[in-house]
């Protein structure tokens, strides 16, 4: 796959990708850019022997999820991780807030539940798809939604927030 073509295929989809990245990264818009970038890097280097008819889209998301992956491996931990996750935004004070509770919220998820919730709610993957994705059966992924939503259920009614 040309560079050029690379590029036109990808395009549309940076835009939801760092979206998908900022949700799994609890707001953290810096962190989120990283990996996106990484990710894309990887993708690209790797596209050469990918065929176009193949799903791009998918594929540009399982890189970037191992991508996370590798990223929070990596990453020792600055600061305990609290209830109260800050987030950047470059729009109006009042959308900076906006989905501050939810971002708290899906902090406290392991990284695989989370992905499953924001894959599934997000972006509209189907279980087959998230569970390539993720390189795990769709058992797990039925579980890790499971588990996800139920956590998220008892934390935003324990902190009263309005999302369930």
């Amino acid at each position: 796959m040309t560079r050029e073509r690379f590029t036109a295929l990808v395009s549309g989809e940076q835009k939801k990708l760092r979206q998908f990245l900022l949700a799994l990264c609890c707001g953290h818009a810096d962190e989120a850019d990283d990996i996106a970038q990484d990710a894309l890097v990887k993708a690209f280097l790797a596209s050469a022997g990918m065929a176009e008819s193949e799903r791009l889209t998918a594929w540009i998301y399982k890189i970037a999820y191992n991508t996370f992956l590798d990223h929070k491996r990596r990453r020792t931990p600055e600061i305990a991780l609290d209830h109260n996750c800050q987030i950047a935004s470059t729009q109006r004070a009042d959308d900076a807030f906006r989905y501050q509770a939810l971002y708290a919220a899906l902090a406290t998820l392991p990284p695989k539940e989370r992905t499953a919730i924001l894959l599934y709610y997000l972006k509209g993957y189907s279980i087959h798809e998230i569970s390539q994705i993720e390189d795990c059966s769709e058992e797990a992924v039925r579980k890790q939604m499971s588990r996800g939503r139920d956590e998220l259920k008892k934390i935003c009614k324990r902190n009263d927030t309005g999302l369930f």
